[in-house]
């Protein structure tokens, strides 16, 4: 599978890095990352165990909290399957982060980096590849859990351009996570360690937010991190927007909300936008040094 991916880009005889223009080196790094998406996306297809935790346990959570955790959190004016969802769609694309960090320990592990070093390929293909792959994974996951949520009943009043532009706004979100996750997966020794930093992380950031319950049922003293932390932020920008304007001035006028749908849109804008200027120059940064 490997030497298929590698092989497709170091096929291509490549003139002196001197004489190439710029269009040409964009061009080369676009087919670098594809054939690098491609290697990994194969990998996820021939490892059943990640397809189950891919999907099924996404899956698991929404039967848990809707029929069993679903009766007892009431919500004003919301169908508790119609505040879930949103926030599932937040839980499931931060869990998948891992996914990211655990490839690149895995990769870093078997010695394939060396390989792709030694190839004449854009370096920052293979970190591309890896976040473009899953990136292209939560996509899948996102459309499968839509479905998943409508049999259920989850019944957004957005409308179509609304609810897409909250698919791609958690999608965003998570392609920026991803980049988080290169970092830790470049970092540590291993996939187990990777696992072991990764979760302590996106726990706190899952369940101390407006995931699965309002934030001001919290404690005081919880309220103020779990109000402003981004989870918290994507997940109600894409709870107003698939609810649609009426449900989500309803959640604000109950203090569920903080602030309007498109106070949330812009802040779920401002953390994708910083995380990627952090992270992808600190994750670029570590691969060289590796």
């Amino acid at each position: 599978m490997t030497t298929t991916a590698t092989g497709h880009v170091a096929a291509e005889a490549r003139p002196e890095a001197a004489e190439v223009a710029d269009g040409s080196k964009l061009a080369w790094a676009a087919r670098d990352t594809a054939a690098l998406v491609k290697r990994n996306l194969l990998h996820y297809t021939r490892v059943p165990q990640l397809l189950v935790f891919t999907f099924v346990q996404p899956i698991m959570f929404v039967l848990l909290f809707r029929y069993v955790f679903g009766g007892t959190i009431q919500i004003p004016n919301v169908a508790y399957v119609d505040y879930l969802m949103p926030g599932i769609f937040g839980q499931i694309v931060v869990f998948g982060a891992t996914s990211t960090a655990i490839g690149l320990a895995e990769d870093m592990g078997s010695g394939i980096i060396e390989r792709f070093r030694s190839l004449p390929m854009v370096r920052l293909s293979v970190l591309a590849g890896r976040t473009g792959a899953d990136f292209v994974r939560n996509t899948g996951v996102v459309v499968v859990m839509l479905i998943v949520g409508v049999a259920v009943g989850f019944r957004p009043k957005g409308g179509a351009i609304a609810i897409a532009a909250a698919c791609l706004l958690v999608l965003a979100f998570a392609f920026a996570l991803s980049w988080i996750m290169a970092l830790v997966g470049l970092k540590v020794a291993n996939a187990e360690a990777a696992q072991a930093v990764a979760f302590p992380m996106l726990f706190p950031l899952t369940f101390a937010s407006a995931a699965f319950v309002p934030v001001n049922s919290m404690p005081g003293w919880l309220q103020v991190f779990a109000a402003h932390q981004p989870v918290t932020v994507v997940v109600n920008a894409a709870r107003g927007l698939m609810l649609g304007p009426e449900v989500a001035a309803d959640l604000e006028r109950y203090g569920v909300f903080n602030t309007s749908t498109t106070g949330y849109v812009l802040q779920s804008v401002a953390w994708i936008v910083a995380i990627l200027a952090v992270f992808v120059p600190l994750a670029v940064r570590q691969f060289n040094r590796s």
